[in-house]
């Protein structure tokens, strides 16, 4: 396991990490890890990730905190939110660089990943000359 560039307890409405949950990652994956007495742990390659997206409302500009969404090919965690951290808006740079780096060494292009995610490589509007 290389090391790790994040590591951060999900916070509560407040912005104290109060929370079973801990998110992390180095220059490969991301993980997830919840719970207490059951623990589930959680492991995202970077090169599937398809998109980033940051939220933040109203509460959470206030404290200090956002939620960075991720979209992904990975087959049991497909879309799943980094919710309620601080310095998420360079959080979320961080990682977008991560992951292009990560793409780029390992040659894969975002071909790749539109057949596998939404419509397994067939798109009728194409197809049936639909398209728009």
């Amino acid at each position: 396991m290389s090391e790790l560039l994040f590591k951060q307890r999900k916070r509560n409405w407040c912005g104290l990490p109060w929370s079973f949950t801990v998110y992390s990652f180095d220059a490969e994956r991301i993980f997830i890890k919840s719970g207490v007495f059951s623990i589930r742990e959680d492991e995202i390659r970077l090169y599937r990730v398809l998109d980033l997206s940051l939220k933040r409302s109203f509460m959470q500009r206030i404290f200090g905190l956002g939620t960075i969404v991720v979209d992904s090919s990975d087959k049991t965690m497909k879309c799943f939110e980094i919710k309620n951290i601080k310095n998420s808006k360079e959080t979320k740079e961080q990682l977008s660089q991560l992951v292009e780096e990560e793409r780029q060494r390992k040659r894969i292009t975002g071909r790749e990943f539109l057949a596998d995610h939404e419509h397994d490589g067939y798109d009728e509007d194409y197809d049936e000359g639909n398209y728009s």
